[in-house]
């Protein structure tokens, strides 16, 4: 094969590969940056109470393949940072979600967090991520958790959609979200308002993406948030240096 044609093939693949990242389907959103992974670790369990944090499973995030367990935990909890929120329909790369799930919820809604990484790392986009996941769901392939259960946010910091407008902020709103597919606010007869945080302090349900994915939220107290803060100041200050959009005063 001469030269020429050796570079009219290459020039053919590249401008093929060019139009597939280009067409519907095909991820173009900022690359994902990889955590330090002490503080990867440390993040995603801080999601947990304290004396909950020894014997969880850790699970890091490669933005080039999805998660991977980086630590075996015991008490059938297991914690991620969620870095794509396949129910938003958008693909950002200052997301940063720590929670962990109990054993059903681990089954059910952590397989769906985990999935979506996946899709992204193969190169799909948001649109193409979010069809893929409702098409599980319709399919079976996810379901509803088999039983209650419960999943834990009660980490210092967070940046994701959050009042009082849904769009992406850096905030402190530790909380826990009990499995509640299917039920909504008139159910419990709950009325939250994003304009008014003192309606957020009662249990209200939060839809995420489908009905399936409902849960129970509950905030928790003024004194409580505050004594995670203090407890975990540390780490509050290591997100902060690691990237500007994790601090606090970042709304």
């Amino acid at each position: 094969m001469n030269r020429r044609r050796r570079v009219s093939i290459l020039a053919g693949i590249l401008l093929a590969a060019g139009a597939m990242l280009e067409s519907p389907g095909w991820a173009s959103a900022a690359a994902l940056d990889v955590m330090p992974a002490g503080l990867e670790t440390q993040y995603a369990l801080s999601a947990l109470p304290a004396a909950l944090r020894e014997h969880a499973s850790v699970y890091r995030l490669d933005p080039a393949k999805g998660y991977t367990l980086a630590k075996q935990g015991t008490n059938g909890l297991t914690c991620v940072v969620e870095r794509t929120q396949w129910e938003v329909k958008e693909l950002r790369d200052d997301v940063y979600i720590p929670l962990c799930y109990d054993t059903v919820g681990t089954k059910a809604h952590l397989k769906v967090i985990m999935d979506a990484a996946a899709l992204r790392a193969r190169g799909l986009d948001a649109a193409a991520i979010h069809a893929e996941v409702l098409a599980r769901y319709k399919g079976k392939t996810y379901a509803a958790p088999e039983k209650s259960g419960v999943s834990y946010m009660v980490a210092p910091v967070m940046r994701a959609p959050g009042p009082p407008d849904m769009q992406v902020h850096t905030m402190a709103m530790p909380h826990t979200m009990v499995y509640a597919p299917n039920v909504t606010n008139e159910d419990i007869g709950a009325a939250p308002d994003l304009a008014r945080p003192a309606s957020l302090l009662s249990p209200f349900i939060d839809r995420q993406g489908i009905a399936e994915q409902s849960y129970v939220i509950q905030m928790v107290g003024a004194t409580e948030r505050a004594g995670i803060l203090a407890a975990e100041k540390d780490l509050v200050a290591a997100l902060c240096a690691y990237r500007a959009v994790l601090c606090l005063e970042h709304q």
